[in-house]
Parts: C-alpha cells; sequence; structure tokens
C-alpha cells in the first residue's frame, strides 16, 4: 500500500501522507477550511460541523476534520453547497451569542468573527426572540468563562482530559441548554490551564491578567522563546506602547507543540520593571558620575588589562548566548570561575505531550551557558571573591549574602545589568544592558535546541545588549569592522571560540531552532 495518496482539493492537486485529514491536506493547497472545534493538537470529535466539505461521489458533505483522504479524492471546500452550510451553521451559532465585540477581550482575533465577515448571512431570522443570559463564572485563579458567548466547540474540555490528565470541565446539561460546566469544589488551577484560554475560538474564557488591558489591534507580536525555564517554549509576546503585555504560545511540533505553562505565561512583568539603569556609571573617586558609551568602553578595557589574580565571573541564566559567550571571552585565558545561578522548583509536566513540562531549572539558557565555559551554581565563585583580581557581574539575580560579598570585594568590580542593586554603587564600572524583550538573540535549550529570539520593544536610555559591550571591547578601542553589530553577527562569531556553534547562522536556525549536534547533555538532565 502506497505511503501517499493524492487528492484533489478546489482544483489543486496534493500529495499527503495516507491517514491525513482532508482538512490538513487542504493547507498543502493553500485552502484554509473553516472549523472550530478542530484542533491539530487535541483529538476531533466533529462537533461544530463548521468544517463539512463536498466530497465527489460521497452521498452528503463530510466534516473535513475527521474524514481521511484517499487517492484520487476530490474535494470542493468553497463550492455553494458547502458555503451554505457553512452559513447554517453560522447562523445557529449566533442565534444567542451577544453582540458584545466591543467589548470582548477576543475582538479582532476571533474566528467568529472572521467566519461570519467571510460567509455569515447578513441578516437573521430570529430577530424577534431574546437571546438567552447567563451569567460569567471564575474558573480558576486566571480564568473566567463567559457561557453567552460559548459554542460549546469543546476545546477546553478536550484539552484538560486528553492533554493536561485533569478532567475537571464537563459539557453540562447537554441538550438545547448545554454549558460549559466544572464543580463547585473544583477549581481550573492546573499548572498548564491558561491554555484554554488561547484554545476558546471566541470570547468565552478569557484571562483575568489580561482582561481590557489592550485591543488586538493595538498590540505589537514579535516571535520570542520564554525564559521561564529550559524547556524553551516558544512564544510569542505582545507589547503595547513598548510596554510588554502578554506572553502566548507559538506552534514549535518539536518543542511545545502549540501550548506554555502558567507559571511562563504569567513570567512577563520583569521586562515592564521600572528602576531600569540607563546610562553608564563610572566611579571617580568617591562619587559615581554618568557618562557616554566611549568613555565607558575605554574605562572597560582598561580595568580588564590592569586588573590581576584571578577573576569570578557571574552572569544570569536570562542572557542570550550571544552575551554569556563573548563576555567569557573577555576573560579568556585568566584563571576565571564563571558561573550562574539557578534558580530551581517543582517540575510540572502536560501529561499528554511527551518531553514537554514546566523544568525544574527556572533559567532558559542553562545549556548556553554550559557550553560556553559557565557552570551552574554559584557557590564556588562566590567563596573565591576575596581572592579575586576582578569581579564581572552580568545581569545576575543575588541573594544579600552574595550582595555583600560583592560590597566587600577588594579587587575591581565591574557591574553590566538591568536593574539597579544595593552592591552595584560600590562598583568601578556600571553598565546599563537590555532584557531578552530588547534585543535580539539565541537560547538553547534542555534538549540542545538553539532558538531565536526577536526584539520586542525598545531599550531604555543607552541600554546595550552584553554581546554589544563585550564585542566592542574585543575589537579594541576605535571604530572596527570585526564588532559585531546586530544579534546575527554576534552569534556567526560564537563559532570563533566555541566549536558547537561554528557555521550556524540565525538564518539557519529560523523560527523553530535547530538542535546542535552531538551536545544533548541538557537532555540526560
Amino acid at each position: 500500500m502506497s505511503a501517499d495518496v493524492t487528492v484533489t482539493i478546489d482544483g489543486m492537486p496534493v500529495t499527503v501522507p495516507a491517514g491525513t485529514m482532508i482538512i490538513e491536506a487542504a493547507k498543502h493547497a493553500g485552502v484554509l477550511v473553516p472549523h472550530y472545534c478542530y484542533h491539530p493538537s487535541l483529538p476531533s470529535p466533529a462537533v461544530c460541523r463548521m468544517c463539512l466539505v463536498e466530497v465527489e461521489r460521497a452521498p452528503k458533505l463530510l466534516p473535513a476534520c475527521v474524514t481521511q483522504v484517499a487517492e484520487g479524492q476530490v474535494v470542493h471546500v468553497n463550492s455553494a453547497t458547502a458555503k451554505d452550510a457553512r452559513q447554517g451553521v453560522l447562523e445557529f451559532l449566533l442565534i444567542n451569542h451577544p453582540l458584545d465585540c466591543p467589548i470582548c477581550d477576543q475582538a479582532g482575533e476571533c474566528e467568529l468573527q472572521d467566519y461570519v465577515f467571510q460567509e455569515g448571512r447578513g441578516s437573521t431570522r430570529y430577530g424577534e426572540y431574546a437571546k438567552r443570559f447567563n451569567p460569567v463564572e471564575e474558573f480558576g485563579p486566571d480564568v473566567l468563562y463567559v457561557p453567552n458567548r460559548c459554542i460549546l466547540c469543546t476545546r477546553c474540555v478536550r484539552f484538560m482530559d486528553d492533554v493536561a490528565g485533569a478532567a475537571v470541565l464537563n459539557v453540562s446539561e447537554r441538550g438545547d441548554r448545554a454549558y460549559i460546566g466544572i464543580a463547585e469544589e473544583q477549581l481550573l488551577d492546573h499548572p498548564w490551564a491558561g491554555n484554554v484560554v488561547d484554545l476558546c475560538p471566541v470570547g468565552s474564557l478569557l484571562s483575568k491578567d489580561f482582561l481590557h488591558k489592550a485591543r488586538a489591534w493595538d498590540l505589537d507580536k514579535t516571535a520570542s522563546v520564554c525564559p521561564g525555564c529550559t524547556q524553551g517554549c516558544n512564544i510569542n509576546i505582545d507589547t503595547r506602547d513598548d510596554v510588554v503585555v502578554r506572553f502566548r504560545p507559538r506552534p514549535n511540533l518539536d518543542v511545545n507543540r502549540h501550548f506554555m505553562c502558567d507559571t511562563g505565561r504569567q513570567g512577563y512583568r520583569w521586562l515592564n520593571r521600572g528602576d531600569r539603569i540607563e546610562a553608564p556609571l563610572m566611579r571617580e573617586g568617591t562619587r559615581t558620575v554618568a557618562t557616554d558609551w566611549d568613555t565607558a568602553l575605554d574605562r572597560l578595557g582598561d580595568l580588564l588589562k590592569k586588573s590581576t589574580g584571578s577573576v569570578v565571573l557571574l552572569a544570569s541564566g536570562r542572557l542570550s548566548t550571544e552575551s554569556l559567550g563573548l563576555v567569557r571571552q573577555l576573560v579568556a585565558g585568566r584563571d576565571v570561575a564563571a558561573a550562574i545561578g539557578v534558580p530551581v522548583g517543582d517540575e510540572a509536566p502536560l501529561a499528554g505531550i511527551p518531553n514537554l513540562a514546566l523544568r525544574r531549572e527556572r533559567v532558559p539558557n542553562l545549556n548556553g551557558a554550559e557550553l560556553t565555559g559557565y557552570v551552574a551554581g554559584t557557590e564556588r565563585a562566590i567563596a573565591a571573591i576575596p581572592r579575586a583580581g576582578l569581579v564581572i557581574v552580568v545581569d545576575a539575580e543575588l541573594t544579600a549574602d552574595e550582595e555583600r560579598a560583592i560590597a566587600a570585594a577588594s579587587g575591581t568590580v565591574v557591574w553590566m545589568g538591568t536593574v539597579a542593586s544595593d552592591s552595584h554603587h560600590k562598583a568601578h564600572l556600571v553598565l546599563p544592558l537590555t532584557t531578552m524583550a530588547e534585543e535580539n538573540g539565541t537560547y538553547v535549550n534542555r534538549d540542545g535546541r538553539v532558538q531565536v529570539f526577536q526584539q520586542a520593544k525598545g531599550a531604555p536610555g543607552m541600554a546595550r545588549p552584553a554581546w554589544w559591550v563585550a564585542g566592542e571591547v574585543l575589537a579594541g578601542p576605535g571604530p572596527d569592522s570585526d564588532a559585531p553589530g546586530t544579534g546575527a553577527e554576534a552569534f556567526a562569531s560564537l563559532g570563533h571560540y566555541y566549536p558547537a556553534f561554528a557555521g550556524l547562522t540565525h538564518a539557519d536556525l529560523g523560527f523553530t531552532g535547530r538542535v546542535l549536534q552531538g551536545q544533548l547533555a541538557g537532555a540526560a538532565r
């Protein structure tokens, strides 16, 4: 039996693997079959009937989400018969659906809006009937349920049942008064519960955290990588007026499919902190004064040359691979204790998706740090501070004891960071850095996959990426074409120092990343 079959969809012949559903085969023909209940990462119940298509020689319309392709099959997605059926489904869904689009958070991203505009009726035959009303319910800490808008696609129920493995939602009172129900003694507080908001095709399930923050058309969306743990879930960062307002999952079938955990979802607020360092600061006697970048870079170069003895380098696991690698090269050839702090928490797997979990290590670039010469855990590095001639802190999150150890250091202290700290006031040089949302860079996840994140917002003041700072100093004083000017150039330069990245570019990584061959140490962690 052949592994592939050829079908014709709206006049376009396509060849797909046997067993493919028509709805997926249509994508290969450039045709989107309208649908509500279907989702590629969920079981298909074929309950919404929105994906009905006309298949030649079939006695009736067939649901594209559960009908497999067959050799020689001819499918009409946009025939008059199929469109008439979808128009009837839309009219049925709108009988009780409220006309509250102006206040609905889903407006602009609503599939009901899109399909009604695309092929719905221009009027209703139910104008004289009052719409049914049900009060809003709280399902959990961050999820609201608006039953009036619900179209009973059951995506949320199937996600909790089949993917999360926690059957807390159901379709109650099946029949003409059916709604999504939850037992009184239960809460939708699963570590991955926020995905039901993303899965809802209308505005029925809402995030309380995002409620009325912004309209969809006010948001700038940027492809990025979640900085919450070593899983490396692909996300979109949504910003409004240079303020991050939410993280949402971005599909990557090899990493997180279409999902992300609630810890990562809520972990955007640090990107909006107001206590940012916005200008380079230099120690002059007992004073700390602001300066320009040229002067600050010259001072950094002098401090690196004049310092003697060992070096302690404390970095953040949220730094890009480019920043970690190039900063490490600033002290190459010296006796260096280079370390990153690794906060830990409980692991929370998503039961229905293999190798997908909120990981115990709550930094995104642990593998990238290890590949560029850092060790996990700061204990030995902190213990080495009293004997060090140079201490460099790169946006590390420090405990009170670590802050005191750095403040008491007898050697030269260089502080590169995003936010103010008690110990940075005693540093000889303070340099303002960007966050991951303000630069382009890469993370290496626990499986050795290098993934690109893009700049989502502008940097405050004079803040610059750590890779830019290190690249300028490595290139030497004065203008030099060897200094990287972009994140892509900084990543390409890593290959000169670290064989794991040799020959790779941002263009090679694309939007889904690439696994480093022979560098899968993190997979066994």
